[in-house]
């Protein structure tokens, strides 16, 4: 019987395994894979640090603008430790004792916005030094401190024998671009609230800071409105199950405070509200087939004065509802046949002088629109159709494009027009498509057009589409993540040293292993395994 191998050394003999623990602790000493989306100036180095749960602490430095009390990042500090110690459980969750010299990550916050909400001015930058025994964290706000922690959770790596390690770091970073969205379509397909919280810890991940909520479209209307209550008790899927209630609502914008993304709602139009029409009647245009009504509805009716007031009311409460300043209003794929058949419309546009040309009703009413959200002190955002119809483009505010084409000469013309810029056409990811191909969302250059500086600088951001049609619950984040990771490094990090998709590929394999430990579904990016393997099934 063979019990252990041995190895001579002269008239010495030692195990094997001892050998080995050697050559695992030598191996052992290695710079973690790296931080996705890449920070603007990232220092590692191997030099490391032994992590014990029981003697890890966050703190605020003496000099922080926020103390304790400050709920974004004591409920951050939580989060964090739990997403840190994955396999560290304890009654309390915070044991506070050992032999260990503590290791304390230090956070200093240079403004008190703990109460306030992120908005499109505010600063993500932080400053991140990680030596011995401790960590310090600098930021301008807590939003910036939350970016920060993302960054320190995916710096501590596992040894091969459970034990935790940080390495020595100097890190500098920003996003590139302020605007950095995902918006998810919650008409075509219901999603329940826990789908879209879970969408949002993902965000969070990958430091997107938007949730565009496309929540009503043609197919439902689930967003239950304090005002009118029969939108969506007559044009939901269903009136209890499928819906978004108030508390819901404050829910999801709560749950994405605390991670630091804004929610930007739309209710688009005039277009794409079918389920409009079967709570609020006299909304939509009726069509007609030749001098009689088909029975059939199409777009908001423009012509009569009640859509302008049933539309202020509604956007009144919108604005209440959502604290964000932007709002945004649609306005694509309108069809024009409904509009050209009813003769009511007609006689409204000889009357203010548009002839035949639709495309001047449609901007009429998207410009009485925006005026109702001006008001109200919001900015409006419009899909870029608004922008190609509008002769008197001044009042519009923020453009989102969405066309495919030559989808840069539509931003530098928005840009030209002095406009905000939002790209969205190269991120549509609601169409299945095999996850390598990921390097078609990363190998995207938002600013590859000809223009001045301050042209370049009304491009705001960018955002990834997942649209609804073949999208529910089942399969919303497989086909989200990782590949929108992609877009998220291509709008955060410096365009210079994310050029390379072979360089990228480890990292994102390695981000995507992260995220399967963090109980995303994310699909894998090629053949391999990960060391902790998805658990919920």
């Amino acid at each position: 019987m063979e019990a252990m191998h041995t190895v001579s050394s002269g008239r010495h003999t030692r195990p094997v395994y001892i050998v080995i623990l050697f050559i695992i602790l030598q191996l052992g000493r290695h710079t973690v894979e790296g931080v996705w989306p890449l920070p603007q100036t990232f220092t590692p180095s191997t030099e490391q640090y032994l992590l014990n749960p029981q003697a890890f602490y966050f703190g605020y430095g003496r000099q922080s603008a926020v103390q304790p009390g400050c709920y974004v990042l004591d409920a951050a500090f939580k989060r964090y430790f739990s997403l840190i110690f994955p396999d560290y459980a304890s009654a309390n969750g915070f044991l506070r004792f050992s032999e260990d010299k503590p290791f304390t990550v230090e956070i200093n916050v240079t403004r008190d916005d703990c109460e306030s909400y992120p908005n499109e001015d505010s600063s993500e930058k932080y400053t991140l030094s990680v030596s011995a025994g401790r960590a310090s964290l600098n930021a301008e706000t807590v939003w910036g401190a939350l970016r920060g922690l993302e960054t320190f959770s995916q710096l501590v790596y596992q040894d091969e024998f459970g034990s935790y390690f940080v390495n020595k770091t100097e890190i500098e970073d920003f996003p590139r671009f302020q605007f950095r969205g995902i918006l998810l379509d919650t008409s075509r397909h219901y999603l329940p609230v826990q789908a879209i919280l879970k969408t949002m810890d993902a965000m969070a991940y990958s430091k997107f800071n938007v949730f565009h909520w496309h929540i009503v479209d043609d197919p439902s209307f689930p967003y239950q409105s304090r005002s009118f209550p029969d939108l969506s008790s007559k044009g939901a899927f269903h009136p209890m199950t499928h819906i978004y209630t108030q508390s819901d609502v404050r829910r999801v914008i709560s749950y994405a405070r605390m991670r630091g993304i804004r929610v930007l709602p739309e209710f688009d139009s005039p277009g794409h509200t079918k389920s409009w029409g079967k709570g609020q009647s006299d909304l939509l245009t009726p069509c007609y087939k030749g001098s009689t009504p088909s029975g059939t509805f199409g777009p908001v009716n423009p012509a009569l004065p009640s859509t302008y007031q049933f539309m202020a009311t509604l956007f009144k409460e919108v604005s209440l509802v959502f604290p964000d300043s932007y709002i945004h209003l649609g306005g694509d794929e309108v069809n024009f046949s409904c509009w050209k058949s009813n003769p009511d419309v007609r006689a409204f546009m000889q009357k203010m002088g548009f002839g035949l040309d639709f495309t001047k009703l449609e901007a009429f009413y998207m410009e009485n629109i925006v005026n109702i959200t001006s008001a109200l002190n919001r900015t409006s955002v419009v899909w870029q159709d608004v922008f190609d119809y509008h002769e008197r483009r001044s009042s519009l505010s923020v453009v989102e494009v969405w066309r495919g084409g030559c989808y840069l000469c539509e931003v530098r013309k928005v840009a030209k027009a002095g406009l905000r810029v939002i790209l969205a056409s190269p991120w549509y990811l609601d169409q299945p498509g095999p996850t390598h191909n990921w390097a078609h969302y990363y190998t995207v250059w938002p600013l590859a057009f000809k223009g001045t500086e301050e042209q370049k600088k009304l491009v705001i951001g960018g955002e990834v589409c997942m649209w609804g049609e073949y999208v529910d619950a089942t399969n919303l984040t497989p086909r989200l993540w990782p590949r929108a990771s992609a877009a998220a490094e291509r709008l955060w990090s410096d365009e210079k040293q994310t050029t390379s998709v072979e360089k990228a590929f480890p990292r994102l394999q390695n981000f995507r292993c992260k995220l399967l430990r963090r109980g995303i579904q994310a699909e894998p990016l090629n053949v391999g395994h990960c060391k902790h393997e998805y658990q919920g099934v």
